[in-house]
């Protein structure tokens, strides 16, 4: 190729540039013109939870009803500042706000997930699959696995959750949420002064002592052999106490 071409060639390609750039500014400078007639709200329910509704969202985006969005131009919504106060709900994990071809508002809302409540002498909370706690909700109550701790150990406090230590819980609600025979199965869930597990049982009466919330999958292997092997040829009222805390042993009284 020579020169003149090349020259030809880059001069092409810049004014396509400008080009694109000037369709793209008279695209923008339309739609911001365009008003909003109507906010469409989406809140994923995967998982059944319905912490939020529509009307607390519209509330949210609204400021209670003090600016209400449709008739607005699109120049006049902040979408990053909607997203801000929408997120700003406890049960509201990622919340999108966008603006369609139309000019009209579309919200997209993914919840939190309670996987657990937290029994309290004040006031119970929940937490979710990271470890954060929520409060209760006037909404919807979550089916989920209550816990109790003996109060002489560390109180559950916010922080409780996000340690190491804290997180090797989470990790254990998290496998038995999993599991649909466990999350059924297992009523109540209670941490000791030396932080050692112990569950309540839905059906039975005995208590399951796990110990530290470690070696999951081997501890409630073993509890599935109690369960599969032991009590039906025992029968569930023999035992008032089943062990799985020690390595290669199931301990029964």
């Amino acid at each position: 190729m020579g020169l003149n071409s090349k020259i030809k060639s880059l001069i092409f390609a810049c004014c396509s540039v400008v080009t694109i750039a000037a369709l793209a500014g008279f695209a923008s400078s339309r739609q911001n013109e365009k008003k909003c007639e109507k906010v469409s709200i989406n809140i994923d329910n995967e998982y059944n939870n319905y912490f939020i509704g529509e009307e607390e969202v519209r509330d949210l985006l609204t400021r209670e009803g003090e600016r209400k969005l449709e008739g607005l131009p699109n120049q006049e919504i902040d979408l990053k500042n909607l997203e801000k106060r929408i997120e700003a709900h406890s049960f509201v994990k990622e919340a999108e706000v966008y603006k369609g071809l139309d000019g009209n508002i579309k919200v997209s809302i993914k919840q939190n997930r309670p996987i657990a409540r937290i029994i309290r002498p004040d006031q119970d909370v929940y937490i979710d699959a990271e470890g954060n706690m929520l409060p209760l909700s006037d909404r919807y109550t979550a089916r989920v696995i209550p816990i109790t701790k003996t109060q002489s150990g560390r109180p559950f406090g916010r922080d409780f959750f996000q340690d190491s230590t804290g997180q090797a819980y989470i990790s254990l609600l998290r496998f038995i949420e999993a599991d649909q025979f466990w999350k059924a199965q297992l009523a109540q869930m209670h941490i000791d002064e030396k932080g050692k597990v112990s569950f309540l049982p839905q059906v039975g009466e005995h208590t399951i002592e796990f110990g530290k919330p470690n070696d999951m999958e081997q501890k409630f292997k073993k509890l599935m052999v109690f369960y599969k092997e032991v009590l039906p040829v025992m029968g569930w009222d023999k035992y008032k106490r089943v062990n799985v805390e020690y390595e290669d042993q199931i301990i029964c009284e």
